[in-house]
């Protein structure tokens, strides 16, 4: 997948193309809707398939005080696009210069100049251009100027209830702790990706190593407790990408039992791996299955049965 940073980063004569555009935030199920019908749309005729998104949700901008928590970073949401089969990102830089772009700009400087945009699929509460002017109705009508069409994409639903899959949803269902839900919804596990750094070390005092992921981490943390997952391996800073694939028992939340960390951490146990050396290297830590909420334990001998226990529970979830 190439990835363009800028509309001038897109060279002369790129398109035609089909475009997809949306905050993506998580890259869900209704997202990959957009995506997929665009994909088909390509494939009727010589056209590159194009996601267009955002380095942040607008409302960081423009109404930080109601801006939700991302459910992924940019590394995350790149990584995502690729994977859906797009040809090419635009990852627009969402900054005042393009927040006060009027609709009829935003079409001509992105999508017409840049894409030569053949077709334009879109949901339908997309919102574009200076004070959110813009929606589907007025897309299409520009279109019709600008000689390209406008797919609006329905909502995905869940059968039972009827409810639109969302970001907001898989929020609520993460910060509950249902990572199982929220992977039904993502059609994939959740999963936060950053660098592991050391921390106290006193997992391997207790016999059970992990790997600490920095706080300045990218994806949504879910609630605290224990996880069974995944440690995917993506290599140190140096550009190695292994991708070597552990099974994992995940803790999230602040040792409750020692109260000697002051935010919120995520840290993998490797299951069977007693001298696994990761610091200073990128990895993603995939949550598929909550074992039991944080609790502090009446001293180390408590915790250290219960981190067994816990290991052994995480290795059933995973087999």
């Amino acid at each position: 997948m190439i990835v363009f940073r800028s509309p001038a980063d897109v060279p002369a004569g790129f398109g035609p193309s089909v475009v997809a555009i949306g905050k993506f935030d998580g890259v869900h199920s209704g997202h990959r809707a957009v995506i997929d019908r665009a994909r088909v749309d390509a494939a009727t005729g010589d056209a590159r398939v194009v996601a267009v998104t955002f380095d942040r949700n607008p409302l960081a901008l423009l109404r930080p005080e109601i801006c939700p928590e991302s459910l992924i970073g940019v590394h995350q949401k790149l990584q995502l696009l690729a994977e859906t089969g797009v040809d090419a990102t635009l990852m627009l830089t969402f900054d005042r210069a393009l927040a006060d772009l009027t609709p009829r700009e935003f079409v001509e400087h992105v999508l017409v100049d840049a894409l030569a945009a053949r077709s334009v699929l879109v949901g339908d509460d997309f919102r574009f251009g200076a004070g959110g002017a813009g929606n589907p109705e007025v897309l299409a009508e520009l279109g019709r100027e600008f000689g390209f069409d406008v797919d609006v994409v329905g909502d995905v639903r869940a059968i039972e209830g009827g409810r639109r899959v969302s970001s907001t949803w898989i929020r609520e269902l993460l910060a509950d702790g249902d990572v199982a839900g929220a992977a039904r919804l993502l059609g994939r596990a959740p999963a936060v990706w950053g660098e592991v750094v050391h921390g106290l070390k006193r997992g391997r005092e207790l016999g059970f190593p992990t790997a600490n992921l920095s706080t300045d981490l990218e994806g949504f943390i879910p609630a605290d407790g224990v996880y069974a997952g995944w440690l995917v391996d993506e290599g140190s800073a140096d550009g190695l990408r292994p991708g070597i694939r552990y099974a994992a028992a995940i803790s999230v939340g602040t040792n409750p039992t020692f109260d000697d960390v002051p935010v919120r951490q995520v840290e993998a146990h490797v299951l069977d791996e007693t001298d696994l050396d990761l610091y200073g290297h990128r990895v993603e830590v995939q949550f598929t299955n909550r074992v039991r909420g944080m609790v502090a334990f009446e001293g180390v001998d408590a915790l250290v049965r219960q981190m067994a226990d816990d290991v052994e529970r995480v290795r059933e979830a995973l087999t």
